[in-house]
């Protein structure tokens, strides 16, 4: 299975409402974007229209990996914007700032690929699983990037009080999965780690300006420092350690509850997670119409099951609820929230397979379906096809009649020779900044010495 291969295949629409006032000081746009995250977005405004990022409000947080439509408002200013990936639509104004009480819901339109005939068989039995059980509301690897690019939890090195392993982190640890000039950005603070009067000449730097600035004058104050970020990407630091507790604590009260055979396992970011395919009557009352603690120190339980089941994850942290701070600093804190344990998804529509043209042989099925705010839609899809991200699995291609493929696939003759497998191309991996640099000196080298034995 394969998700997001274009920017079409995965679609948002974002359900909203909010009170028109025509005299707000919030002018509201509908902002439509493509392979860009909401923040990506919002810097893009910022920056180009000179406008503080605090004069900038919206609902929620849309993926970056596709085509999404949500509500975005600007306090006390009217822009027009109409780039190729970025456009905002006016629709009026409002008193008061965006929230995620503005949105009601979100509609999602997602193409899946790379199945094969077997997988749409098994696509009817899944689909009623998900109606009848539900899909477990984790969060998905997209909360997790910082895990993805060798960062881990920021806030964990802040909890241990370590602000310059956190700085550096932040501002000076390239990714070689990062193909954009932030890891160009980040490769030159490593480099000049200190040096905060240099310039840094890559495009994006700006980005830091404020951090940097504050290092100028307070060369040892890391603290103050990371206060200097934008606070929404701060509380999102908060908000992705305390999501990936929730994770656990919900796999650790599923095998209390549901026991490991009757749940399937899925490969993400930060690890697995697990889903029952069976519930009898008890274990369906246990866990429907429930929720599950984002943990905070001001986390309280009136489940037992639920209780023993999150502390057993901080305990294997080595913490306790009152360790989730950072010390001598409030501003950044841990907020107790309650997330439902199931989301059932609504108005589920499967379409017919076809053959995908982006992977040979093989089939596609589009996947419609509405979510509550905050819930994730490829972990529905992945839920539906959860056998196609089990470890090992390969893929069978979809052989068409009277094609070479379907002669090699047929059953041979007694006493027929079989053919000699074709040779598969060879796929060139993507590279980042930094290991495309490597690559290029040892190429560099190698030609040097090349010439030495020349000479």
């Amino acid at each position: 299975m394969k998700l997001k291969q274009r920017p079409e295949d995965f679609q948002v629409t974002e359900s909203w409402r909010f009170e028109e006032d025509p005299r707000g000081a919030h002018f509201v746009y509908l902002m439509d974007k493509q392979k860009l995250s909401t923040f990506e977005a919002v810097e893009r405004i910022c920056a180009g229209f000179k406008i503080p990022r605090a004069a900038v409000s919206y609902c929620g947080l849309k993926d970056k990996q596709g085509r999404t439509t949500q509500l975005i408002a600007i306090q006390g200013r009217e822009i027009e914007l109409q780039d190729p990936d970025l456009r905002l639509k006016p629709l009026g104004r409002a008193a008061e700032p965006l929230s995620a009480a503005n949105t009601t819901s979100n509609r999602f339109a997602v193409t899946v690929r790379d199945l094969g005939e077997d997988d749409v068989a098994r696509l009817t039995a899944s689909i009623a699983e998900v109606r009848r059980l539900g899909v477990v509301n984790y969060f998905d690897s997209q909360r997790f990037g910082s895990l993805k690019h060798g960062q881990g939890f920021i806030v964990k090195d802040l909890m241990r009080g370590d602000f310059e392993v956190a700085l550096r982190n932040i501002l000076a640890r390239p990714s070689d999965l990062d193909q954009s000039g932030d890891a160009r950005v980040k490769a030159f603070w490593k480099e000049h780690w200190g040096e905060w009067d240099r310039r840094n000449p890559y495009p994006g730097a700006e980005r830091y300006q404020a951090v940097v600035k504050w290092l100028k004058a307070h060369p040892t104050d890391h603290r103050g420092a990371i206060l200097r970020t934008e606070p929404r990407w701060r509380a999102l630091q908060v908000f992705a350690y305390q999501s990936w507790l929730w994770n656990e604590g919900v796999k650790q009260l599923l095998k209390d509850v549901v026991g490991m055979a009757r749940l399937v396992s899925i490969r993400y970011q930060a690890g697995s997670l697990l889903f029952p395919r069976e519930l009898d009557a008890a274990q369906a009352r246990q866990l429907h119409d429930r929720t599950f603690p984002l943990l905070a120190p001001g986390t309280r339980f009136s489940d037992p099951a639920i209780e023993k089941a999150a502390l057993s994850v901080l305990g294997r942290e080595g913490q306790e609820l009152a360790d989730l701070s950072v010390p001598g600093t409030p501003e950044i804190h841990f907020e107790p929230e309650e997330r439902p344990l199931l989301v059932f998804p609504g108005r589920l529509a499967v379409g017919e397979a076809k053959p995908d043209e982006l992977n040979r042989g093989r089939l596609r099925v589009n996947v419609a379906f509405t979510l509550p705010p905050g819930a994730y839609a490829t972990l529905v899809v992945k839920r539906l096809f959860h056998w196609t991200l089990a470890p090992g699995r390969r893929a069978t291609p979809v052989a068409a009649p009277g094609t070479a493929a379907a002669r090699r696939a047929a059953p041979a003759r007694p006493g027929a020779q079989a053919a000699p497998p074709e040779p598969a191309a060879p796929r060139a991996a993507k590279q980042g900044f930094l290991a495309r640099r490597r690559a290029e000196k040892e190429a560099r080298q190698q030609r040097r010495e090349a010439a030495k034995k020349r000479s």
